[in-house]
């Protein structure tokens, strides 16, 4: 196996076609003074898809993305894209980072250069890390597999084939949220001796088996859960059970994707109801058109599907686990909740930031990976 040098480049006539239509859409009506309520506003999804079609210049993100070190390799039979930056100091840390949904590569971004090169960012060379970030099979330039079965689970080894045998590296730091989390848990419990440590964060809204002598925080943490799950995950139900149904509109109408995608990122950001608060039109439409340009949506709804049927392993990880909270990431999770499950070596709590936390915040996950991973010079632990 081996990686090789990767040019993003999107056909034209894929882009000509993309506006084409976005001019021929056939809008719903919709519930005066609604707003967001029944869901994804009309008035805002009509000017971002506006400026998606006569703004918005892709070429000019494409260069941007292609400005860095990106790559693919197969490994076991799955094309798998990757962004590869050597850190720029010494002894320098191996941190692959996953992404989850409706996200992309691209979140991991805005962090990159913060860990890769610290000197710049009133850092120190000891602290820099050889960065990796992976985009999920079935997502943006990685391969859609059209076969059954790549759950959070099958994708862990090819991750782990990926670090160790494409890249070299004996042991490697980890990094991730929402269903890239997942990926990372299990080669946490698959690999133990190769893993540094895990670094995530964020509320998950699936509550199972409760247990007995609940304390008043963790009572209140299941009330959340239970009534978030009513509210807000109808959206995972019908991606855990029919995917292929959604996939056939939001393959074919940007303004359907648009609609889909972009309620998300409103509802689960620490945006205050204002979505460009935190993330720029051109961002939210640079991870649209790769979503769109690749054909990915319905493979990476997938992942659902695949992941309730095969959940893999789950348990306490033999590995250091860093937590990194943000009570704005759909409602608060208490620490004693957590351990439940595993182990916490370091636990943060941040007060900005939602569940996209590389993109809302890169500063405060950058200064807690570095206390977490990188070696204390001053006789603690960081």
């Amino acid at each position: 196996m081996a990686a090789t040098p990767f040019t993003i480049d999107i056909p034209q006539a894929t882009l000509d076609d993309l506006r084409a239509r976005l001019a021929r859409t056939r809008w719903p009506d919709e519930v005066a003074g609604a707003g967001w309520d029944y869901g994804t506003d009309l008035a805002y999804l009509r000017e971002l898809t506006a400026y998606w079609g006569h703004g918005f210049d892709w070429r000019a993100q494409e260069r941007r993305l292609n400005g860095y070190a990106n790559f693919r390799a197969e490994v076991d039979g799955i094309g798998i894209h990757f962004i590869h930056e050597r850190g720029r100091g010494t002894d320098t840390i191996p941190l692959l980072m996953l992404h989850g949904w409706p996200s992309s590569f691209v979140q991991m971004l805005p962090i990159l250069p913060r860990l890769v090169d610290p000197t710049a960012h009133g850092g120190e060379a000891a602290d820099a890390f050889d960065v990796v970030i992976g985009s999920l099979p079935g997502y943006g330039f990685s391969d859609r597999p059209v076969e059954r079965g790549m759950s959070v689970a099958r994708m862990a080894p090819l991750f782990h084939r990926l670090m160790t045998e494409v890249l070299g590296y004996d042991r490697y730091a980890m990094r991730g949220g929402d269903l890239g989390a997942g990926v990372l848990s299990q080669m946490a419990i698959a690999y133990p001796d190769a893993i540094i440590g895990v670094h995530t964060g964020g509320t998950t809204p699936y509550v199972h088996d409760i247990p007995a002598g609940l304390t008043e925080e963790e009572r209140r943490f299941v009330a959340d859960a239970q009534a978030w799950g009513q509210a807000e995950m109808a959206y995972a139900i019908e991606q855990s059970s029919k995917p292929q149904t959604l996939a056939y509109g939001l393959n074919d109408s940007p303004v359907g994707l648009a609609a889909w995608v972009i309620e998300k990122f409103r509802r689960w950001s620490d945006c205050d109801g204002d979505l460009e608060a935190r993330f720029s039109r051109d961002d939210l439409l640079t991870n649209l058109t790769i979503y769109w340009a690749t054909e990915s949506i319905g493979s990476s709804m997938r992942l659902y599907y695949e992941t309730v049927r095969d959940p893999g392993r789950w348990g306490a990880a033999p590995v250091p686990k860093a937590m990194l909270m943000s009570p704005k990431d759909m409602f608060p999770t208490p620490r004693s909740w957590v351990e439940r499950t595993g182990r916490v070596d370091r636990w943060t709590e941040i007060d900005e930031g939602g569940h996209f936390l590389e993109w809302e915040v890169p500063d405060l996950v950058a200064d807690d990976l570095r206390a977490f991973f990188c070696p204390p010079r001053d006789g603690g632990h960081g």
